[in-house]
């Protein structure tokens, strides 16, 4: 939620801030706004309400010029959205700010500096920031120590980037909870919430770490850490594309990103197969004290990445004789947890950032797990840093607020770490040929997944049925019940209509009584073990004059009539069913969205990446 984007260059830096923020849509917001340093060092701001591109059309009325700059998309905590409480937020006409996170004491502070004749104009804690920086260097003369004792007073998760008239051609940083990372590009530096903002003109960047502070121009950037100690970070180069923030030929982010996903898994499991296993070093060189120790698992995460862990919850136990438990992470943070003896912590984000699974990560720090393993798509995120193992899933840029690519390679991941406990936990003779056959089954997914892209055209169809419809129950057995949860989530986010997902097996004990010919039902009926008890419950739907929508396999025993159209897909092994069974799913919540006219890519009250509680 939220994105800040700073440049120091020779060139007129406004059009390379509204690019930026162009860039990082993606996280959420209802304003923007950006201020420059302009001759003589006069700041100048313009803001808007709504999108980007309502910011664009204030810069053509209203142009500025300069070389140092800073913007900000704002997503809504504290003060309605309103452009006097857009970002940029300024103190007086000297100092501005941006801010991503929240000050969680900024009530108390803005008492303090209301007595020392600071006037708010807003009702954001953002302004609150902006006065302490600026009565701090009154105080210092020095833009890098009145940052620095500013962040020590404040608490909470934020990330700031400050300008200033008085100190031109510098921008302040400091960085405690909310990612910010610096770009190094030729003759000039960039700030950002996220490297993609930058790219392609910066390749190389900088991490801030934890309590780092910073001061850049365009040549040097000085880092304090939390100790005031001066730091160099190491300098990274990112490997995304600089057209990654592109749709190229597809009308939306979210359905580029559903028709990337075989390539994204092939890179996932790319360098990790052995010719008959999971390859130990996938882990880092200290893996098998860890694999040959873990008794238990407990997985925690949030909304999409939530759905991956249900699903790897089966892998888990089936594969490896495992125990596992998997948690919401906003739920798992505020109750008394026991700890089984040798349980591995894993974490899962799509971003690294996710406010409440970087909290229960750091929470559970203290209370006796085994080991800390993170499965995220962000190298040199806060989840990856402040994790023990990492498992990066290769799924590239995910712009659209509707998780895809990055879900099913997470399954992916999620599947080749259930082998690898399998492998170390001394597989019988018995098993070890299925176990070559499941490696064999685990490199066709890429083939199967395209194969199944090809349904797109028959879902599109389908779709047509959903336009006028306000409700829909997905259902699902097993290991396809999270898959039903997952699809659910997805049409409810995009199309705006109440989706609701059950383990099929419970439709009388509640859901039954919603059906009727107005309540479209979905149901993933995989041609496994449980096919025959998936019949009796969709059975049960017509009954009651409901329309089922069944996506099976092509194998199985299943006939459409008049109350059941079925979508049959390639006939799957059961070990990698969740994740195909996931792709036309999320196809069918893509196409209703399209027919009934939402922002696809963007929908109302969500953001991608929640960096805040």
């Amino acid at each position: 939620m939220c994105g800040i984007v700073g440049v120091i260059a020779e060139r007129n830096v406004a059009s390379v801030l509204l690019d930026g923020l162009k860039k990082l849509e993606y996280r959420g917001y209802d304003s923007a706004g950006m201020c420059i340093l302009g001759e003589e060092h006069a700041i100048q701001r313009v803001r808007a309400l709504g999108k980007v591109r309502d910011l664009e059309a204030a810069l053509e009325k209203n142009a500025i010029h300069g070389f140092c700059g800073i913007a900000h998309t704002r997503w809504a905590t504290h003060g309605m959205p309103a452009e006097r409480n857009a970002h940029p937020l300024m103190s007086g006409e000297t100092l501005a700010v941006v801010h991503n996170g929240i000050i969680e004491n900024h009530r108390e502070l803005r008492d303090k500096l209301e007595k020392l004749n600071y006037t708010f104009e807003s009702e954001t804690d953002t302004e609150t920031a902006a006065h302490l920086i600026h009565y701090h260097l009154s105080k210092t003369h020095d833009l890098l120590m009145a940052i620095t004792h500013a962040a020590r007073e404040m608490s909470g998760a934020f990330a700031l980037a400050v300008i200033s008239k008085d100190y031109p051609g510098k921008i302040g940083l400091v960085r405690q909870g909310c990612p910010l990372v610096v770009g190094i590009g030729l003759g000039e530096r960039f700030i950002a919430s996220d490297p993609l903002a930058f790219l392609p003109s910066a390749q190389r960047f900088i991490s801030l770490e934890e309590g780092d502070t910073a001061v850049l121009t365009r040549d040097e950037i000085n880092i304090l850490d939390k100790d005031g100690q001066l730091v160099e970070r190491e300098v990274q180069v990112s490997s995304w594309a600089g057209d990654a923030a592109s749709k190229g030929s597809y009308r939306h982010f979210m359905l580029k990103e559903i028709h990337e996903q075989p390539e994204m898994i092939r890179k996932t499991l790319e360098g990790r197969l052995g010719k008959t296993h999971v390859l130990n070093e996938i882990l880092g060189h200290q893996s098998q004290l860890l694999l040959e120790k873990t008794q238990t698992i407990q997985i925690v995460a949030c909304g999409t990445s939530y759905h991956a862990g249900l699903v790897a919850r089966y892998w888990f136990e089936e594969l490896a004789g495992i125990p596992c438990q998997v948690e919401i992470a906003s739920e798992f943070r505020y109750r008394k947890v026991v700890v089984q003896p040798n349980t591995l912590f894993i974490t899962v984000s799509q971003s690294g950032e996710t406010a409440d699974t970087l909290a229960a990560l750091r929470q559970a720090k203290s209370m006796g797990y085994l080991g800390f393993l993170a499965i995220c798509n962000v190298p040199g995120s806060s989840l990856v840093r402040e994790s023990e193992g990492i498992l990066m899933t290769h799924a590239g840029v995910e712009i659209g607020v509707a998780s895809t690519k990055a879900f099913t390679t997470q399954l992916t991941a999620f599947l080749m770490l259930a082998m690898l406990f399998a492998k170390v936990r001394s597989i019988s003779d018995e098993h070890a040929n299925q176990y070559a056959e499941n490696i064999t089954v685990l490199k066709k997914l890429p083939f199967v997944c395209q194969h199944i892209l090809e349904l797109d055209e028959k879902i599109q169809h389908i779709a047509q049925s959903f336009a006028d419809k306000k409700h829909a129950l997905f259902l699902g057995r097993g290991f396809h019940f999270p898959v039903a949860l997952e699809g659910a989530l997805k049409l409810k986010e995009i199309s705006y209509i109440h989706a609701e997902a059950y383990p099929a097996g419970e439709l009388k004990h509640g859901p039954l009584a919603l059906v009727d010919k107005n309540m479209p039902v979905i149901a993933v009926a995989a041609n496994d073990e449980l096919l025959a008890k998936v019949k009796s419950n969709l059975e049960e739907v017509k009954a009651r004059g409901g329309k089922l929508y069944v996506f099976t396999d092509e194998s199985s025993s299943l006939e459409e009539d008049a109350m059941m159209q079925i979508i049959r897909l390639p006939k799957l092994d059961r070990l990698i069913a969740p994740i195909a069974y996931t792709i036309p799913l999320q196809l069918l919540a893509y196409h209703v969205a399209v027919l009934k006219g939402t922002d696809v890519d963007q929908p109302r009250n969500l953001a991608k990446s929640v960096t805040v509680e």
